[in-house]
């Protein structure tokens, strides 16, 4: 099964060094209930809305990682069905545990053009998530203006931050 694993550039880094995904905060995957609500869409439109509920969740962890550059992070895995437990949440979480670095497919990332809507949206965040249905989920929403670029598990070294 394809996971998106929501992350920021530290946190890839921290994986990339341990050889390891700690997914404890969550993950997406093409759920029930993400294919009832999208009931129109094709294997491929509910893989990237999953992988869209993934980079949202990514801003959370931005907000929760202070200094880090403002970069929605998606990391693609693939892993065994029995491995997916339901999560609680977004229509497509899922929870996954700790995943080997092996099982990455794919890295997906904001270009350094999207940070200055990704910072804005990172703080707008708390509103959005407690009911602003204007002004601050619209900011949240302007990121997805911005598509995720891909990158193929060996170009991960390239992304990571230079070390402190």
């Amino acid at each position: 099964m394809r996971v998106y694993v929501p992350a920021t550039l530290g946190l890839l880094a921290r994986w990339h060094a341990s050889g390891s995904l700690d997914a404890g905060g969550g993950a997406h995957a093409v759920t029930p209930a993400l294919r009832e609500w999208y009931t129109s869409g094709d294997a491929e439109e509910l893989e990237y809305a999953a992988l869209l509920e993934a980079a949202e969740a990514s801003l959370g962890l931005l907000a929760a990682e202070p200094g880090a550059a403002p970069r929605r992070v998606v990391v693609a895995v693939d892993i065994d069905d029995d491995a997916v437990r339901p999560g609680t949440g977004a229509r497509s979480a899922v929870e996954v545990g700790t995943v080997p670095l092996a099982a990455v497919v794919s890295v997906h990332v904001d270009d350094s053009g999207a940070e200055p809507d990704v910072a804005t949206a990172v703080v707008a965040l708390p509103a959005a998530a407690a009911g602003d249905d204007d002004d601050a989920q619209f900011t949240v929403d302007s990121a997805d203006a911005h598509d995720l670029l891909w990158y193929d598990v060996r170009e991960i070294p390239d992304l990571l931050p230079p070390p402190a």
